[in-house]
């Protein structure tokens, strides 16, 4: 049975997540639910106004006494430190993953696509690793399982570009803004050089697009019964692309994420389409 506190950590963050990853089978839902929470509650320290950096060391500390031995009495340490130890999942992936939330403490820019990818691979490339490993998935599926983690992730920056802006970040190349003439993401700056944005954003989903190609390639490494929700999540994040794509400046309006009905919809209809596609 899932623990109400790692329940109510999931079903807070990720709608998209949260109802892809119902249709997991249950002992594959409960270890996703315990590696969400793990990750959503370091994130929140760092991305909280202002920022709980206190509360991430202190967080990351338990974790390292966890991992060597101890008990700390948080639930979502504890169980995750379990599902490390069950999936013999590899610790330099989640040393990566927290050094990556302290850069988002020391660090708001990146000048190149190379300093950003460094963030990328902790951020989210080894949550794509996480994943393979719960679901026991030959070593063969990990470089697709990054290039899935850093595509959506990236989707997330575009999606995301004011609350990282109000939290002092630009999760693009600086490079990349240059090119277009932008000096900042701010929205004041962005109304100036519209049309730059426009191309820029359109830019940025192009790299998006080419990673979740690269992701998707893999695909054939899933199990069916694994498959579907995965591939919701999948197809649902290229939608939210598509919308952005349409009418960049709708990122400044308002979130733009799938509806509930929305979310079903795809689970059901990629369920029937895997189902005759396996007669």
């Amino acid at each position: 049975m899932i623990d109400q506190t790692i329940y109510s950590i999931f079903k807070g963050g990720s709608k998209t997540y949260f109802y892809s990853t119902l249709f997991f089978p249950k002992n594959v839902r409960e270890d996703v639910f315990v590696l969400y929470s793990f990750l959503r509650k370091a994130d929140d320290y760092v991305d909280s106004i202002p920022q709980d950096t206190e509360g991430f060391y202190s967080f990351k500390k338990k974790y390292y006494q966890g991992i060597n031995g101890s008990k700390t009495g948080d639930i979502v340490i504890d169980s995750f430190v379990n599902l490390i130890k069950r999936k013999n999942i590899d610790t330099n992936w989640v040393d990566s993953f927290l050094a990556s939330m302290e850069l988002d403490i020391t660090n708001s820019t990146y000048e190149t696509m190379k300093d950003l990818r460094v963030y990328l691979y902790g951020s989210s490339e080894v949550v794509g690793l996480f994943m393979a490993k719960i679901l026991d998935l030959s070593p063969d599926s990990y470089e697709n399982a990054r290039y899935l983690g850093r595509a959506m992730q990236y989707l997330n920056f575009i999606r995301d570009i004011p609350e990282d802006i109000e939290l002092g970040r630009t999760y693009f190349p600086q490079s990349d803004l240059e090119l277009f003439n932008i000096e900042s993401l701010d929205e004041e700056c962005v109304r100036k050089r519209e049309e730059n944005f426009n191309a820029f954003v359109r830019k940025q989903l192009n790299t998006y697009y080419s990673w979740q190609k690269e992701a998707e390639s893999g695909f054939s490494h899933i199990p069916f019964r694994y498959l579907i929700p995965i591939k919701t999540a999948s197809d649902l994040y290229k939608w939210t692309g598509l919308q952005i794509k349409k009418h960049p400046h709708v990122v400044y309006r308002k979130k733009v994420k799938p509806s509930f009905l929305n979310i079903i919809f795809k689970v059901l209809f990629n369920s029937v389409s895997a189902g005759l596609s396996f007669k």
